[in-house]
């Protein structure tokens, strides 16, 4: 049997490209997948394409045969980060998979994760423990995630170079 190639998402977040907030961060445009819309789905296609779609709508298309020069990914519990470059310009993405908890939604987190290592590495992180105000169901802002991540990558390339 093949496995799976279609998972329900709760939230995907994408950086709004050239546009700034104040303070010189920019914006996320997150879809929901509540309220009467239409339910959010990740789809992988061969020859190597991950879809997202709501309903009908494509909302992103992104070729996995590139390499990870040019698509990275990460997992953070039911999470999975993505940074796409192209031609020197970045994008980040965020999805929160779906679940009836949040260890069933980082089951199937981790499920897009064993379809998408066919293609490029993924790097995954153990959950780190809520912050004593965040209950353990709230999930942070996906530019607080990303931003987290970015600063400990970066850490992580200087503790390499020294």
């Amino acid at each position: 049997m093949a496995p799976r190639q279609r998972w329900k998402l709760k939230r995907y977040g994408r950086v709004v490209p050239g546009s700034r907030e104040e303070g010189g961060m920019q914006p996320w445009e997150v879809f929901e997948a509540n309220g009467g819309k239409p339910e959010i789905v990740l789809t992988i296609v061969e020859p190597g394409y991950m879809l997202v779609l709501q309903g009908q709508e494509s909302l992103d298309t992104i070729p996995l045969l590139c390499g990870s020069d040019f698509l990275r990914v990460h997992q953070k519990s039911d999470n999975l980060m993505f940074r796409v470059t192209v031609e020197g310009e970045s994008r980040m993405i965020r999805m929160q998979f779906e679940g009836s908890c949040r260890a069933e939604a980082v089951k199937e987190c981790s499920s897009a994760v064993d379809k998408l290592t066919e293609y490029m590495p993924v790097t995954t992180q153990d959950q780190a423990p809520p912050s004593h105000n965040q209950p353990p169901a709230d999930v942070s802002a996906p530019g607080t995630q990303v931003a987290h991540l970015t600063i400990q990558y970066k850490k992580l390339l200087y503790c390499k170079q020294h």
